[in-house]
């Protein structure tokens, strides 16, 4: 039989298998793992959706076969019905067990007999305690220790039945050297089942009192590195022969996405399967470009998919962490990562934000991206009249496909006057940043992007950047706190012009002094020019 040769992708649906995808080699995280499972440790894999623990189970399951028996599950497999009572998860379980034992060739079957004969007589009925005692019985008989992994624990974590199957797995884990037990353990969702019982109970007490709380610390980076990113795209070029500037196109990938794999993986999608082609790029070649990459984004920003509609799906399920991420975005709200605060570690867990230097940031400018685009086009931000007011003024900005900010400026600083001119201090602190990339949606929509620079979000200033058909423009926003402060937002700025290689920035003050003047004004900065604007 001829087998047939398949063109390699990029995979953004289920794991991902190097015969078929291009995909990062995670030799190097699967080896670190291993040392863990080595030494014995149980623990679990809990990273936002679409963050390759899938995959990552898969090979890990491949690499470690020479040295264990690997039995992998999938608790999304056995359906929600199985975990109703013990009984019927225990019958559940030991029938995916068995199958999974018996995928693997080189098992024994007559080591699942016991098992499968007391199936036979109990039908229906088989408690937990005598699951784990067949289980043991198993593990005691193997050639080899036997290593448990099981993907998608969420679909069973609001399950009492689950909590009692932990405490089995911590009961023989603590009386392992008495009692035969798996060698390792590995659970693989995005909840922490160490605080598992927080969706269950209500009580303190319970919240705390978790049955796997024998599990190691989790702490392999599983996002993709700028090194990962050029090995896969050294890969594809060996096939495609783009003449991609190949560290230029990790650099931005890495960028924009903070390595989160789904994002890699698709905005690298989207550039061979869909840029490609396009009329502005005809052919592989210009679309592994910079400016095929930022259409890529484009069209990622725009389109539905999984990942973006749970993460939006959640700030509906949970309103403080669509506050608290509103007062970061908005505000430039600094916060401070304190452990145990339910919106923080909401976000954590669905991976909107990151702790760098103990502070709250955003994961990525994708998600900042996207996050910015949501909360903009809410019922109630779309009734401001600023909001309308660029709508109507559209057309005035782009000269020759060109976007003119300096007149995006002038004429925000002249409609918020007319607008919000006679409102107080609290109103520009709290909502002036936000008004002016209101007014700016409207006029980039669909053809720019647009977010700020981590490094310099705080309540003083905010460098919002801008990338508008390949051209880049960096405009601080900030609030006037006498003119010492505001020579120093200058110079800053200009020093990021020059880290960006940009002769022209823009500055939006927010002042509250009744002589303030109105109005925009060239100012020169050493060989730079900023367009200042003063609101």
């Amino acid at each position: 039989m001829i087998k047939m040769e398949i063109d390699k992708m990029f995979n953004v649906n289920a794991d991902c298998q190097p015969d078929l995808h291009y995909m990062v080699d995670i030799t190097e995280r699967l080896q670190k793992i291993k040392e863990m499972v080595d030494a014995g440790q149980y623990f679990t894999i809990n990273r936002a959706r679409q963050y390759g623990k899938t995959t990552t189970l898969q090979a890990l399951g491949a690499f470690l076969k020479k040295d264990y028996i690997v039995v992998s599950l999938d608790f999304q497999m056995l359906g929600a019905a199985k975990f109703k009572d013990e009984n019927v998860f225990s019958v559940a379980f030991a029938r995916h067990f068995i199958r999974a034992l018996e995928r693997d060739a080189r098992i024994n079957p007559r080591q699942t007999m016991p098992l499968k004969e007391e199936l036979k007589k109990h039908k229906t009925e088989l408690e937990l305690l005598e699951l784990f005692e067949f289980l043991s019985d198993i593990c005691r008989e193997a050639p080899k220790p036997v290593i448990l992994l099981v993907d998608e624990v969420d679909s069973a974590s609001n399950n009492q039945v689950f909590l009692d199957f932990l405490a089995q797995l911590r009961g023989y884990y603590i009386n392992r050297k008495s009692v035969a037990a798996f060698h390792s353990v590995i659970l693989a969702g995005i909840y922490d089942v160490k605080s598992i019982k927080r969706k269950i109970r209500s009580d303190e007490e319970q919240k705390v009192n978790s049955p796997w709380n024998i599990a190691a610390d989790f702490l392999i980076d599983m996002s993709f590195s700028v090194k990962d990113i050029i090995g896969m795209l050294n890969e594809y070029e060996k096939d495609h022969h783009t003449n991609m500037d190949i560290c230029q196109i990790a650099g931005l990938l890495h960028d924009y996405t903070s390595g989160y794999p789904y994002l890699v993986s698709r905005l690298c999608k989207l550039m061979d399967e869909r840029v490609a082609g396009d009329e502005l790029f005809p052919d592989r070649q210009s679309a592994w470009t910079e400016d095929g990459f930022l259409k890529a984004v484009r069209i990622l920003l725009s389109e539905p998919n999984t990942l973006f509609d749970s993460l939006l799906h959640k700030l509906e399920d949970y309103p403080e962490l669509d506050s608290m991420l509103r007062s970061l975005l908005f505000q430039g709200k600094e916060i401070s990562y304190v452990i145990g605060v339910r919106s923080i570690e909401a976000a954590l867990m669905f991976g909107f934000v990151k702790i760098r230097d103990n502070l709250v940031q955003i994961a990525n400018r994708i998600f900042e991206t996207l996050l910015y685009n949501f909360f903009l086009v809410s019922p109630e931000m779309q009734r401001e009249g600023i909001c309308d007011a660029a709508w109507k003024d559209k057309n005035l900005f782009i000269e020759n496909g060109r976007l003119n900010m300096k007149r995006v400026i002038e004429r925000f600083v002249i409609h918020f006057d007319d607008l919000y001119g006679d409102l107080g201090e609290k109103f520009y602190e709290d909502d002036g940043r936000r008004y002016f990339m209101l007014f700016l949606k409207p006029v980039i929509n669909g053809q720019g992007n647009c977010y700020a620079e981590a490094e310099t979000r705080n309540r003083e200033r905010t460098d919002l950047i801008v990338d508008y058909h390949g051209e880049r423009f960096i405009i601080e926003t900030k609030v006037w706190y006498g003119p010492a402060r505001h020579a120093e937002g200058e110079r800053q700025l200009s020093d990021y012009l020059e880290h960006y290689h940009l002769k022209t920035g823009y500055m939006v003050t927010f002042q509250f002094n009744k002589r303030k003047e109105i109005g925009v004004k060239e100012v020169a900065v050493g060989d730079k020019v900023l367009v200042e604007a003063i609101v």
